[in-house]
């Protein structure tokens, strides 16, 4: 049986659709204020629902549980590695000031570099993503409930 392309394509899709959202957040100068994380989450559940109701088309009658969670995981985890990537060389690179913006509204007496905000970003993206798959699962998996049918007073499963 092939591979399925499903996982790449909408990690690559959803990588896209975060990274579009947190130039626009940029442009407008809110990018810093967490309360704008909220979309991310809505991006990443929509294309999260969309591969996983694909990848169940495309299986069809041999769609199995743990395979769509593997789908869905894989789809996550592909767009979080990717936004992370692109994130890291948005704070290094393109905007330096990022991350002392970030960081000016927390009291902290530790040291808080690049690497622990991308490892946090990565983390927060992992955990969505396990979140979101385990939840929407739930909507696509097959139901362990048996149908009674009653025929003069015997029950057939």
């Amino acid at each position: 049986m092939k591979k399925s392309v499903i996982p790449v394509r909408y990690g690559v899709l959803i990588a896209i659709g975060l990274i579009v959202y947190f130039l626009i957040l940029s442009l407008v100068g809110v990018q810093t204020n967490p309360v704008f994380s909220v979309g991310n989450g809505v991006i990443v559940a929509f294309g999260l629902y969309k591969a996983m109701r694909d990848y169940k088309h495309e299986k069809g009658k041999h769609f199995e549980f743990q395979k769509g969670f593997m789908a869905g995981l894989f789809t996550g985890f592909n767009a979080t590695i990717i936004f992370v990537i692109f994130f890291a060389i948005y704070v290094t690179n393109i905007n330096t000031n990022f991350l002392p913006e970030m960081l000016m509204n927390w009291s902290s007496h530790y040291h808080v570099g690049v690497g622990i905000v991308v490892f946090v970003a990565a983390i927060m993206g992992f955990a969505t993503t396990f979140v979101l798959t385990l939840s929407f699962m739930q909507l696509f998996k097959e139901s362990w409930n048996t149908k009674k049918i009653y025929k003069s007073g015997a029950i057939e499963v």
